[in-house]
């Protein structure tokens, strides 16, 4: 089962302020013959989620360069989807939850002007 187009989430409601943590892995392409390739398809992030309380991992499509922000950096996910995989087991069903985005990207933090800055001298 999955839901057809994801679960479209609002970023500061859902995650709170997110900070970077740490590429947590790389997943690769698999050949026709069903064996692992060396071309990345996408990679996970593992993120600190002040709204859910914990880490949470997002991925990116390998298409998006490699993000290498410093530890606790605040970041924001660009169109984030949260989606299910649902695999059936003799008590029901086992339901996996993942976080997809587009991108994720430095939150830009806003530079005092510089009459802000005359004024507090």
């Amino acid at each position: 089962m999955r839901l057809a187009e994801g679960i479209v989430v609002d970023n500061a409601k859902t995650f709170g302020v997110l900070k970077f943590s740490a590429l947590r892995r790389e997943v690769f392409e698999r050949g026709s013959d069903g064996e692992v390739t060396e071309q990345v398809k996408e990679r996970t992030y593992d993120l600190k989620s002040s709204g859910q309380k914990q880490m949470i991992q997002v991925s990116v499509p390998a298409t998006v360069p490699l993000k290498e922000f410093a530890y606790n950096e605040e970041v924001v996910l660009i169109d984030p989807i949260i989606d299910t995989v649902a695999n059936a087991n003799f008590r029901g069903a086992d339901v996996d939850w993942y976080i997809k985005c587009a991108d994720i990207a430095l939150v830009k933090k806003q530079q005092p002007n510089n009459n802000q800055q005359q004024k507090n001298q």
